[in-house]
């Protein structure tokens, strides 16, 4: 029976950003995916600015910077909401649709050498107090010390640990596709009775689709007469589409995993959470779900941390998709066709009008606000380290350098230079460093200058230095394991 440290299941977005941070991380890390090929559609039309920070920290945004498009693409009910005055390096989404994204990021992952099974799909599982036994689709079996479900809403890693999936059932659903056409429709926008539909120009001269459908559509996959019929619906022609690219359905059902971890199986992306792709907040919420988990996982394969690490991961990302979910919830709510909607849908729109109202939601669309409660204290505890321009003896540092290779650093500007950090030596970069400049978060604005920060590998502020060092060896302890 093959080992590995660790087993992937699936390999969408989620999962090959968690087996490219498990590789970077030096552990033995296997993906399974039961298409032969990636998914050649996809909801995403692009990422958030956080997302575009995460690639910036492992140093490969600018490969989707080149196929992307910068835009303000945070909105909440049809309110577009500007960040361009954020403190960010990235003060933008990336349009850039989910297989573009794929593509690109799967190329980083296989020149990392993350290996990848394809046309294998995980059929079962038994875990004991050592590993777990992963049953194959070819009959074959894998042992790991751990097993992680990204297999999507669906997932049947879920289902089989006895993970509980609370939500709400789906009112909506809606038909995606692209198509090839003989008649040019009319790009852009369409409501009705039943909502708004959009047709948008794709790829390859093909046409992106989204219809809302009058009832809720069966589980069963659409068919392109299913399309045709809803175009004839809704513009009163077909436009001639033809030679479908992918056709889909998707719905507003809202569910959480009650827990993200059951013993050595843990969850993350769609196999967590499920919500409306309205936000566009999907594909960003899994793959941070990635980078807060890979980090972890890693230190526990390593043996330098206990288990209890792992909890972390639940606890910090199960009230962010928690949010998240609440949002898209009202986001559904606020596309509903009805007169009392529109109203209440303007008195939004002119709240959201108000400087503080706009940042505070463009900050939860957008990650730049995410707050992971570790306790009371500097406002940069639990939140994304700026990605300030520092001066070392060495010359200029982009914070962001640091985080390349998925490392923790302490970086001091004065106290903190004396701590004794001896026994987490190399598993931590130290960094002295200056920096002239003001500190500044995402919609909280400028916070006093810190003598020291210790940021973790996926960029958020583990601990924050004073006048002294104090605390610091109780994070190192709990961030980076024993001494």
């Amino acid at each position: 029976m093959n080992e590995h440290a660790a087993v992937i299941a699936g390999a969408g977005p989620t999962g090959t950003m968690l087996g490219a941070e498990l590789v970077l991380s030096g552990i033995d890390a296997l993906v399974v995916e039961r298409r032969t090929e990636p998914f050649p559609g996809g909801r995403s039309r692009g990422l958030h600015a956080r997302t575009v920070e995460v690639l910036d920290q492992r140093g490969i945004v600018d490969r989707f910077l080149a196929q992307g498009q910068p835009a303000q693409v945070a909105a909440f009910g049809g309110t577009r909401l500007e960040i361009g005055d954020f403190p960010t390096r990235h003060p933008y989404g990336l349009a850039l649709p989910q297989k573009q994204f794929e593509r690109i990021l799967a190329g980083w992952a296989d020149e990392l050498g993350v290996p990848v099974l394809r046309g294998i799909a995980v059929t079962g599982f038994t875990q004991d107090a050592t590993g777990v036994v992963v049953e194959l689709s070819d009959g074959s079996s894998v042992r790991a010390q751990y097993l992680v479900g990204c297999d999507g809403g669906s997932s049947l890693v879920r289902k089989a640990a006895g993970i509980g999936f609370p939500g709400s059932e789906a009112t909506t659903s809606w038909l995606i596709a692209e198509v090839a056409w003989t008649e040019e429709p009319p790009w852009g926008f369409r409501t009705d009775a039943a909502g708004t539909h959009a047709i948008g120009r794709a790829d390859d001269g093909l046409a992106g689709i989204v219809l809302v459908e009058p009832q809720l559509g069966p589980d069963a996959e659409p068919s392109l007469d299913d399309v045709k019929q809803a175009l004839v619906r809704v513009f009163g022609t077909d436009f001639g589409i033809h030679s479908p690219n992918w056709i889909s359905r998707f719905t507003d059902m809202t569910r959480q995993a009650d827990r993200y971890r059951q013993g050595r199986v843990l969850l993350a992306g769609d196999a967590a959470h499920v919500h409306a792709p309205i936000g566009g907040q999907g594909l960003n919420l899994g793959l941070q779900d990635a980078v807060n988990l890979g980090w972890k996982l890693a230190q526990v394969i390593r043996g330098v941390s206990s288990e209890d690490l792992l909890d972390t991961y639940g606890a910090e990302r199960h009230p962010v998709a928690a949010r998240v979910l609440r949002t898209t919830m009202a986001q559904s709510a606020l596309r509903r066709p009805d007169d009392h909607t529109r109203a209440l849908s303007e008195i939004v729109a002119e709240l959201l009008a108000a400087d503080r109202a706009r940042k505070r939601m463009a900050g939860e669309l957008s990650g730049l606000a995410i707050h992971y409660d570790l306790g009371d204290g500097h406002p940069l505890l639990g939140r994304r380290m700026p990605d300030l321009d520092l001066v070392t003896s060495d010359g200029p540092l982009r914070v962001f350098a640091l985080l390349h290779q998925a490392r923790p650093a302490l970086i001091t500007f004065g106290a903190a230079k004396s701590a004794d950090i001896t026994p987490w030596a190399s598993r931590v970069q130290v960094v002295e460093a200056t920096y002239a400049g003001r500190w500044e978060l995402p919609v909280i604005g400028e916070v006093p200058a810190p003598q020291a920060v210790l940021m973790r590998p996926d960029g958020y502020v583990a601990w924050v230095g004073a006048e002294t060092a104090d605390g610091l060896t109780e994070a190192l302890s709990r961030w980076l394991g024993s001494a």
